[in-house]
């Protein structure tokens, strides 16, 4: 039994793992996932639901690396969850850059999604504000993947590719949407101080 087929064994609990884990990239394991409800063994909501949920544990051990180990340790152990260096320091600045609300932002960023959660951990971000904008960042991406592999079937394989051509993009209008309102917010600041 492959290790795929002992996490589809699980069923929806089996989704929650294997991304809680992050043994295949959660790029793999969604479309694959879809590919399930295709075949009738799974129903496309609870495959959704279980994908979401798993969509915040396995960021929550990458928070708590940040959290308890700080960077030394993400440096010395990030490899063995498929982080390096570049992707931490992508991350950090963003999270310095736009503050909590990169929690939410930076899962629609590849080279930034996965990452994103070391500098939260470091900056000892709520846990709950935390896991609550990462949810709701992973209902669509995770319905997405799912959808995009139901819909492709036999060839859900290349979901990964064509839903990574519509990510970068979302990823920067949501950032610019930010930036517009933090300038907003900065400006108005600016005009109370000065009276």
């Amino acid at each position: 039994m492959t290790l795929l087929e002992a996490f589809k064994s699980l069923s929806y609990f089996g989704i929650v793992l294997a991304l809680t884990f992050e043994f295949i990239p959660a790029e793999l394991v969604l479309p694959l996932v879809g590919y399930w409800v295709y075949q009738g063994d799974m129903f496309l909501f609870w495959a959704i639901l279980a994908g979401s949920i798993g969509g915040v544990t396995g960021p929550l051990t990458l928070y708590a690396l940040g959290y308890y180990g700080g960077r030394p340790l993400i440096e010395k152990y990030g490899k063995y969850f498929l982080i390096r260096e570049k992707e931490i320091n992508a991350a950090e600045r963003f999270f310095n850059k736009y503050g909590p609300g990169i929690a939410f932002l930076g899962r629609f960023i590849p080279g930034i999604r996965t990452a994103i959660s070391i500098p939260c951990g470091m900056a000892r971000m709520n846990i709950w504000v935390f896991s609550i904008y990462t949810f709701i960042a992973m209902i669509p991406i995770t319905a997405g993947y799912v959808y995009l592999g139901y819909k492709l079937g036999p060839h859900w394989a290349d979901a990964a590719a064509t839903i990574s051509i519509y990510m970068k993009p979302l990823g920067f209008l949501l950032i610019g949407i930010l930036l517009v309102i933090a300038i907003v917010k900065i400006r108005k600041k600016r005009k109370v101080i000065n009276g």
